[in-house]
């Protein structure tokens, strides 16, 4: 694939025969936040087109895509997507610092604070994405990113919101920290990445599964596994744009409008009518943001 050819958007596919929801989405990346999200630079406002914005939500809208979910991982990217949730019907926010973030935040406890006075807004529906990511940070990272993961379980408690967890080689220990901490009502495993017994194991706790555009890969298989053991009512479809587009546009940029894709590889993997599966992640993405 050329480089020119790898910027290209996919075309939109066709739209959705029910309303659904993107259930994680970073519209300031998108739309071309200035800055690396893992730059470290909390000091920094987001800075994005707000016309580019509304194009991008008009877009997912015009395919059956009528409700987004915007991702906080740091405090400039939580306070914009609270502004922009204030603003738009169609999306609603989390706010969170993400465990790579945690590591090297100069004063954690006063960023937590921050993000807690964001998670007490109405539109705030989440804290997240937070958890564990033994990927990226090393074991200087942990007691932070342990802490930080803490305060966000806390939170979620103390105002209903869901819990949105970002896990990455970290199953045994995200689970052992919310059985020490007591899970929140509401926990979303976002672009899940364990294995079946490991959905299973989630789906007993009552989590929500969300799946993002790889489990479309074909080197995806313990991904597709588990959404064949994951209970209808458990599900939730993700971009985590604009990364993770799923096939067959792998390598392009992701948004929110291509969704409809992993629906419906979601519906024929299950064997379940595109039907059925739209009126259950709508139902699921309520249950979990409540109402937009």
């Amino acid at each position: 694939m050329s480089r020119a050819h790898a910027q290209e958007r996919p075309p939109a596919p066709e739209p959705l025969p029910i309303p659904v929801l993107d259930s994680h989405t970073h519209l300031d990346i998108v739309v071309g936040r200035r800055g690396d999200v893992d730059d470290g630079s909390q000091e920094d406002a987001v800075t994005v087109d707000a016309d580019r914005v509304r194009a991008e939500i008009d877009a997912a809208v015009a395919v059956g895509v009528t409700r987004l979910v915007q991702v906080g991982v740091d405090l400039p990217s939580s306070h914009w997507g609270a502004d922009l949730a204030a603003a738009s019907p169609h999306v609603l926010a989390t706010v969170a610092l993400h465990p790579n973030e945690a590591p090297r935040t100069a004063d954690l406890d006063e960023a937590l604070r921050e993000i807690e006075a964001l998670a007490a807004l109405p539109r705030v529906r989440g804290l997240g994405e937070t958890g564990l990511d033994y990927f990226r940070t090393g074991e200087g990272g942990v007691e932070a990113q342990t802490a930080s993961f803490r305060a966000h379980i806390a939170f979620a408690k103390r105002y209903g919101k869901a819990l949105v967890i970002h896990d990455r080689e970290a199953h045994s220990d995200v689970l052992k920290v919310l059985k020490e901490e007591g899970a929140p009502d509401t926990v979303v495993l976002h672009c899940f990445s364990g294995d079946a017994e490991f959905a299973r194991e989630c789906a007993e706790r009552g989590f929500y599964l969300s799946f993002a555009g790889n489990v479309t890969f074909k080197s995806a298989a313990h991904l597709r596994e588990a959404a064949l053991v994951a209970p209808r009512d458990q599900i939730l479809v993700e971009t985590d744009a604009p990364f993770l587009t799923p096939m067959p546009y792998r390598g392009r940029p992701n948004a929110s409008y291509l969704i409809p894709h992993v629906v419906r590889f979601l519906a024929e993997l299950r064997g379940d009518s595109l039907e059925d599966m739209c009126t259950a992640l709508a139902a699921n993405g309520e249950r979990v943001f409540g109402q937009w």
